[in-house]
């Protein structure tokens, strides 16, 4: 291994970590280093395909976006994707080897990591820098023994920790005391600064309390990070953006909170757009009548499609699809809108349920999982398409199962070319669309021409619609939030963690 590492510890999940390796990824690559990043375990609902079709978390493909590289799945060795509250996914490499409960996986997770650290030394004999993610609290105690992705980590990768809280949920300064009060002797070793993390005011104000931080930790403090409002992907478990709701938005678009939803990033691109406000809807009664009804993606459609109709939510989403609002299903969502979702060999557990029935198409679930990038164009001349037919696609699928046909009238929604060749997919009927394409509103033509479309059905003007390019708002976020990191950091600290290591 030639690298040098730092690792980002926080005291609980959502004190900001993967904001900060962001920022670290970034200000790195700014200052020359080849820097990539590291989470060696992840659970999250909000993954990425890299191009060679394997799945890593969003988070990190996000991280290596910041910093300027292409992302690959050697960055997340292991996925975990909840299926229930006791049982997940887990992916290996990018790639799917099973189902497995929670006590079926603690006792699996140690023969994986001769594989998290071949991939760790791969980018290690590739990179200048590899910044490390930790994962919930080093502090778990009930973990330790077979722990893998903090202190287990930081030790496999001779690796100085950096550990932050997040003040503004509070008792910042217990969380890191009583954070380093809980590790062992040899994990406390490694520890080299503390961060307050999400703090808003003046930093001076927490002068005293810093002093007496690092009299308590034995540590310095490397530095106070603003609350930065930066539109990042994050995993999803944590992101505010779900709860969050711009009142002032001319175009309504709610997007139904499923209980196993995932890629809710999928819509960070409507969000975005002047005059349109994305809203996350749990409770039925919040529904109320938006201007687009968006059925988003599960990891457990059948669970989900069950939820749907005993919460009240699948009578709700029929009512607005017949009253001529334009409903738009994605992967798991598109399965639903469909006739009928089976699942002969267990996938989801076995059985099959009635879709919604907007769509004419049924869903047969397989034990192959489709993880490929796709690019095509928009094929349907008619109903919720027909103003961006021939607009350009670029997106990813990941699903389990195959979804046909039935009706041999009916519209596909597009073609999408891969590796494997060119073939249709999804379909539309009217103002009902379904499509398997994560990442659709990802393509500046398809939007502006779509969103056009909304605008013009509430009679309202169009002209604020503008082409939106993702890429260069994400860049400007990035460099956002590496400015403020850099501010906020005393980095000379920071450089010294990671050029002594431990």
């Amino acid at each position: 291994m030639t690298a040098r590492a730092i690792m980002i510890q926080g005291t609980m999940s959502g004190v900001g970590k993967s904001l900060l390796v962001a920022g670290l990824c970034r200000i790195f690559a700014q200052d020359g280093y080849r820097v990539a990043p590291f989470k060696s375990q992840n659970m999250a609902l909000n993954s990425a395909i890299c191009a060679d079709g394997s799945e890593m978390g969003r988070a990190q493909a996000m991280q290596a976006e910041a910093a300027g590289i292409e992302p690959v799945s050697a960055m997340n060795p292991v996925l975990l994707k909840p299926t229930s509250d006791t049982g997940s996914q887990v992916i290996v490499r990018g790639r799917p080897i099973g189902t497995m409960a929670a006590r079926e996986y603690f006792a699996y997770k140690r023969s994986l990591v001769p594989v998290i650290m071949e991939c760790y030394r791969d980018l290690a004999s590739r990179f200048d820098v590899i910044v490390i993610e930790g994962a919930g609290s080093p502090a778990e105690i009930n973990l330790k023994s077979d722990d893998i992705v903090n202190m287990g980590m930081a030790k496999r990768a001779e690796a100085p920790v950096v550990l932050v809280g997040d003040i503004d949920r509070g008792g910042v300064f217990a969380q890191l005391a009583g954070t380093m009060m809980l590790l062992d002797d040899d994990e406390r070793a490694l520890v080299k600064a503390t961060v307050v993390n999400k703090f808003r005011g003046d930093p001076a104000i927490l002068a005293p309390g810093l002093d007496q931080l690092r009299l308590l930790t034995g540590v310095p403090v490397a530095g106070v990070v603003p609350y930065v409002d930066v539109d990042i992907d994050e995993e999803d478990s944590q992101s505010e953006r779900i709860g969050r709701r711009r009142v002032d938005s001319l175009i309504d678009v709610a997007v139904v909170r499923l209980p196993h939803l995932s890629n809710y990033t999928d819509f960070s691109a409507l969000d975005a757009i002047e005059g349109v406000g994305v809203r996350y809807v749990r409770v039925p009664r919040d529904l109320g009548s938006p201007d687009l009804l968006i059925v988003p993606g599960t990891k457990s459609t059948l669970a989900d499609l069950r939820w749907m109709r005993e919460s009240g939510m699948e009578v709700l989403v029929k009512r607005l699809a017949a009253s001529g609002v334009p409903v738009i299903g994605i992967c798991g969502g598109y399965q639903m809108l469909g006739r009928a979702v089976s699942d002969p060999k267990g996938v989801e557990g076995a059985g099959s349920l009635a879709g919604l029935g907007l769509l004419p198409v049924s869903t047969c679930f397989s034990e192959e999982k489709r993880q490929v990038r796709v690019e095509g164009r928009v094929s349907a001349v008619s109903g919720i398409a027909a103003g961006a037919t021939g607009a350009p696609l670029e997106g990813y699928e990941i699903h389990m199962g195959e979804t046909a046909l039935e009706d041999a009238e009916a519209e596909a929604f597009c073609t999408v070319r891969s590796s494997a060749g060119e073939r249709y997919d999804g379909c539309v009927v009217g103002n009902v669309c379904g499509t398997y394409l994560h990442g659709l509103f990802d393509s500046p033509a398809f939007t502006e021409r779509f969103v056009r479309g909304l605008f013009e059905a509430k009679g309202l003007s169009a002209d604020v619609v503008r082409a939106f390019d993702m890429g260069a708002y994400r860049t400007r976020h990035y460099d956002r939030l590496a400015a403020a990191v850099r501010g906020a950091l005393d980095m000379d600290m920071m450089r010294r963690v990671l050029e002594e290591g431990v």
